[in-house]
């Protein structure tokens, strides 16, 4: 990245997975980065940690499905750190299960985490950005938005309906020089994916593909580190990238096949 020194970086998700790790390569950019979790103790555990690398992190509890929090730990983030330059969504859950036996809580809360957070919170900040007409957003969604994937009807219906807010988002603020993009994320070894395993290692699996589940493997045999999803969101947020937006850059080593 470039130029970035001194700018001010919000991460939702941030506690731990790919949200910490891109608070990490934000951080080491120069950045003063705002991490937000809603779960307080393993923020204020993460947020350590990476101090502790001399890295400028500062945790914010909220909760991204409350439109009333989030309005109001950004407008703390503005007071304290300064004008908000980058937004990256990476607030995910996953629930899974067959449509024909999920649960209504599981199908609302991973659609007030998945989309609705990404609304409450790319609406704050965009809110602010465009008397500014400067700033950069990115939604960490998921190659599941695209294709079809057996089991996570949920998940993938509420990362479709984030991918093409963001898309929208990024028409309307374009007149005022605000870039939004998305990172696509395919399996990536992260707990939110070690949590489906059931205490084995399927990692091979997760490489070979399942053909009773409709799933063709990863072509590059192996499974993405949070530090490959980290790199694509500071190439969408980095001056690289000034000429691209409503972009989707998927990160799955080939797994949906380019498609």
């Amino acid at each position: 990245m470039t130029e970035l020194g001194g700018r001010t970086a919000v991460v939702t998700g941030a506690a731990g997975g790919m949200g910490v790790e891109i608070a990490r390569a934000l951080a080491l950019q120069g950045l003063a980065v705002a991490a937000v979790d809603n779960d307080a103790g393993q923020l204020r555990d993460s947020v350590e940690k990476l101090r502790g690398e001399d890295l400028l992190v500062h945790g914010f509890a909220a909760d991204v499905t409350s439109s009333a929090e989030v309005e109001a730990v950004v407008d703390r983030i503005e007071r304290e750190l300064g004008p908000i330059d980058y937004l990256v969504n990476a607030a995910g859950v996953l629930r899974v299960g067959q449509v024909t036996e999920l649960s209504e809580e599981d199908w609302t809360r991973t659609f007030q985490v998945n989309t609705n957070g990404v609304f409450f919170t790319s609406r704050a900040v965009a809110r602010r950005m465009v008397p500014r007409r400067t700033g950069a957003i990115v939604t960490v969604a998921s190659n599941s938005a695209s294709t079809a994937r057996v089991g996570m009807g949920a998940y993938a219906a509420s990362k479709a309906a984030s991918t093409m807010f963001t898309k929208c988002l990024g028409l309307e603020v374009a007149r005022y020089g605000i870039r939004c993009n998305l990172v696509a994320p395919g399996s990536t070894d992260t707990p939110m994916l070690r949590a489906l395993w059931n205490g084995d290692d399927a990692t091979a699996t997760s490489i070979e593909g399942k053909l009773d589940a409709y799933r063709v493997g990863i072509p590059l045999r192996k499974l993405a580190r949070p530090a490959d999803v980290a790199n694509a969101v500071l190439f969408l947020l980095s001056d690289q990238a000034a000429h691209v937006t409503m972009h989707d850059l998927t990160v799955d080593g080939g797994a949906t096949l380019g498609v």
